[in-house]
């Protein structure tokens, strides 16, 4: 008996408003990057935080461009994937993204289209800035 075990399990926040695009066919994917706080201190006593990218797919895309903002807090359920590019100039990259079967809004949101305070969520969501050179889908 073979098995095979890709799953996933995230609490993080939200570090920038979800993309929505629509592929060729029309089929809509959400793309978003939260941040998950690491469960141990550094030598400093500071807190570190790991960046990642989600991806989520048809009906629950738009909901997520729809409902989710910067800070929000959301559980994800998903798989790894390991994907393989070309930058613009010929240069080969790779990217590791979770692609999510299912997605938990933690949260109440806040003030609508206000996101959230520093004390809202222990640190400032500037903070999270995603890297430039995030691939586009």
């Amino acid at each position: 008996m073979v098995l095979f075990m890709n799953r996933v399990v995230l609490v993080g926040r939200l570090v920038r408003d979800p993309i929505l695009r629509y592929t060729q066919p029309g089929v809509p994917v959400a793309t978003f990057t939260i941040a998950v706080n690491r469960s141990f201190t550094n030598q400093q006593g500071e807190r570190e935080a790991d960046f990642i990218d989600i991806v989520v797919w048809r009906n629950q895309a738009e909901t997520c461009s729809h409902y989710l903002t910067k800070g929000r807090l959301v559980g994800i359920d998903g798989r790894l994937q390991i994907r393989s590019y070309e930058t613009a100039d010929g240069q080969k990259r790779r990217a590791a993204e979770v692609v999510a079967d299912r997605v938990e809004f933690l949260d109440r949101g806040g003030r609508e289209g206000q996101g959230y305070s520093e004390d809202e969520i222990g640190q400032s969501p500037g903070d999270f800035d995603a890297p430039d050179d995030a691939p586009s889908m």
